[in-house]
């Protein structure tokens, strides 16, 4: 139980890697960014206050379809533009997260109760280089049209508010949690612009996940498993279809300082996307990924620092920005108490 709980910071720091601005829904874009969860995820977390602050790093490239649904977005492809798009899209983001958590003493339900606020700050740079040829509609019939594209954009600013409230239950190796968070749309977005730090919508994700965890083996098995409804974009009147994503971690902790393992998530749209602003049809977006974590745990005077580095390569993307991403994350949690020290029974014989 005392190395359950000595680990306990890792279940925040899955929920501490959760920007909203990373490269379908709209033009390959999506609220949840597959990652966000990790090992532990579902194992109950020290009472009282949490924080994380968190590096993110994606690079990602997507072909035409992405491109054209971008050029749409920003207005470059005009609505009577019957076109195609030989192009390449790239994006490269940094973001500097920022989380604090308090987890409730009191059971809620039966179980531990948390709940979490996350302001995002960072860096987004996207370029889009090809060719538009299509045939323009007028009045006196179509007419032919070819056009070079040289895009580059660049923002810094704060994203989203992302706010979170999670249910966790321990019944000895089996860990269980629910939780819900959702996008609250404040960051820089602009509909015109190629790259943007705001998603430009609201959004309501909830699901739940299991954790098995063998404090005395060091084995874990995590995962968690989560759909998202996307509100309408009302400044492009667009509005993505329903997300489905799950993610996964497995560890073996070498020793109560230094775990090590994989990570991996699978992601797919399961709605068609709509609104009068969907020109590009129903655009459902999926991608997988894989790759190594390592995590470091040490005492900071009555606190406990935690420390993970963690990086995913991405395969078989439809509709969306393929690419990898790097976090690494720095968690300072309370401390887990000290073991109860059982009071020696002195007995007396004659």
């Amino acid at each position: 139980m005392r190395l359950t709980k000595a680990f306990a910071a890792l279940a925040f720091a899955a929920f501490a890697s959760i920007p909203t601005t990373v490269l379908a829904d709209e033009s390959g874009i999506s609220f949840w960014i597959p990652g966000m969860f990790g090992s532990l995820a579902a194992t109950p977390q020290q009472p009282g206050w949490t924080t994380a602050a968190i590096y993110y790093h994606t690079s990602v490239s997507a072909g035409g379809d992405v491109a054209r649904a971008r050029e749409v977005q920003i207005g470059r492809i005009p609505a009577n533009l019957t076109a195609t798009l030989n192009a390449n899209l790239n994006a490269s983001v940094d973001l500097a997260l920022l989380n604090a958590t308090y987890v409730f003493a009191t059971p809620v339900l039966g179980g531990q109760a948390s709940a979490t606020l996350m302001g995002i700050y960072g860096a987004n740079t996207t370029t889009l280089n090809g060719l538009v040829t299509g045939t323009l509609a007028t009045p006196l019939g179509s007419i032919p049209f070819s056009r070079s594209d040289s895009i580059s954009d660049s923002v810094t600013g704060f994203g989203d508010l992302i706010p979170q409230f999670a249910l966790r239950w321990n019944a000895g190796v089996h860990n269980y949690m629910t939780y819900i968070t959702g996008d609250i749309p404040v960051g820089a977005y602009q509909s015109s612009r190629l790259a943007n730090i705001g998603l430009g919508h609201g959004a309501i994700d909830a699901g739940g996940g299991y954790t098995y965890f063998n404090p005395q083996a060091g084995h874990e098995l995590s995962g968690v498993l989560g759909f998202t409804y996307n509100f309408k974009n009302t400044d492009t009147q667009y509005q993505s279809g329903v997300d489905m994503h799950f993610d996964w971690g497995a560890s073996q902790f070498l020793s109560k300082q230094v775990q090590v393992g994989l990570v991996g998530y699978f992601y797919q749209q399961l709605g068609c996307d709509s609104g009068s602003g969907d020109r590009v049809g129903c655009f459902r977006s999926r991608v997988g990924g894989v790759g190594p974590q390592i995590g470091f745990i040490f005492p900071l005077g009555d606190m406990q620092g935690y420390l993970n580095l963690k990086g995913y390569k991405e395969f078989a993307a439809e509709h969306r920005p393929e690419g990898w991403n790097a976090w690494v994350t720095f968690v300072i949690s309370p401390a887990a108490p000290p073991p109860a020290v059982t009071p020696t029974k002195h007995v007396i014989t004659k």
